[in-house]
């Protein structure tokens, strides 16, 4: 009995010891878009966490919350990572309009291309510039999404249209865009356009081509504009982040699996589910009763000339800062071109 007690004991141990060791550590992943909608959740977040449960074995496992399951807004998402709440947030770094001031030099008019290569780009624009920006948590992806546009219930085919309209916009950036175009900017977080456009609070919102999958914007809005050429009105930035605890909790072979997934490369995988997203909405759109209108390379001049304040505005609040605002624009624009896909 003592011999049979003490092997039944032993494999109690082995039996607990094997489950710790398969399920070392829980992770809680928080982010403001549902899982349903295509996009960076079901595109790049789920994947990314296929990859870190693959690869550590079932030593870590990631517990998916979309669309503020674990409560608050999507403005207080950095916030959760930083303060535990979540142990990962992915988030728009707009929703908190000048809290990461160097970052913004990527939303500025006419300056990026397709969300890959702009997300390459605003990678290594981050650790060279503005990782002091994030010292209070452990950045994992950078990255932007795809060419900004309109999409509006009259229709925009020149700068006159947009006068006195009230549009959404994504970041403060963007709202001196569409000040220096005559149109009212309206902040608000992206799950509250739907509503926001049904009861006329908005005549519509700058967004990328995207628009068309996730919230359904041909059938929501009537008319859509898309500048033709080499670079869209704007972008918008996001981060997927990391509380620092639970980064630095880790032992070292599972820091090591966060960081072979937290790259230049996957910064680059985020910006091209961003584009295949854009492709689908571009595809969608034919279908919609949605009247597009695309703004030629030619014509787009004119725009660029209209939002050139916007740079001196910029550069203006960065200096209030102390901050070198445009030598942030000359790296971005150096970095945007050496990853510009020919």
């Amino acid at each position: 009995m003592k011999i049979l007690s003490g092997v039944a004991l032993t494999i109690g141990i082995l039996f607990t010891h094997t489950t710790v060791h398969a399920q070392e550590v829980i992770l809680r992943l928080h982010q403001f878009q549902p899982n349903t909608v295509g996009g960076i959740p079901q595109g790049a977040i789920e994947p990314w966490i296929e990859r870190i449960e693959t690869q550590s074995e079932g030593r870590i496992k990631i517990e998916h919350y979309p669309a503020m399951q674990l409560g608050g807004s999507p403005a207080s998402l950095y916030d959760q990572a930083r303060d535990g709440v979540a142990d990962i947030t992915w988030t728009l770094l707009g929703y908190t309009p000048g809290r990461f001031p160097k970052t913004e030099a990527f939303e500025l008019p006419f300056l990026t291309h397709d969300a890959e290569s702009s997300s390459r780009a605003f990678h290594e624009f981050v650790m060279a510039n503005a990782m002091d920006e994030f010292a209070d948590t452990h950045p994992l992806v950078f990255h932007t999404h795809g060419p900004g546009m309109f999409y509006s219930n009259v229709p925009i085919t020149s700068i006159e249209d947009l006068s006195g309209l009230k549009l959404r916009v994504p970041t403060r950036i963007v709202g001196y865009v569409l000040e220096e175009l005559g149109a009212t900017p309206i902040g608000m977080p992206l799950p509250s356009v739907q509503e926001a456009l049904s009861k006329g609070v908005i005549d519509g919102l700058a967004l990328a081509l995207n628009g068309f999958k996730i919230l359904d914007l041909g059938n929501l809005t009537q008319y859509s504009t898309v500048f033709d050429g080499d670079a869209g009105l704007y972008t918008a930035t996001f981060v997927m982040t990391m509380n620092k605890d639970a980064y630095e909790a880790l032992p070292d072979d599972l820091k090591a699996i966060i960081d072979a997934n937290s790259t230049p490369e996957e910064s680059a995988n985020f910006g091209r589910v961003m584009d295949n997203t854009d492709q689908l909405g571009l595809g969608i759109a034919p279908d919609t009763p949605n009247v597009m209108t695309h703004i030629s390379a030619s014509d787009a001049e004119a725009w660029k000339a209209a939002v050139e304040p916007v740079y001196a505005r910029w550069i203006a609040d960065m200096a209030e800062l102390g901050i070198d605002g445009q030598a942030l624009i000359d790296s971005a624009r150096e970095l945007v071109a050496k990853h510009a896909v020919d």
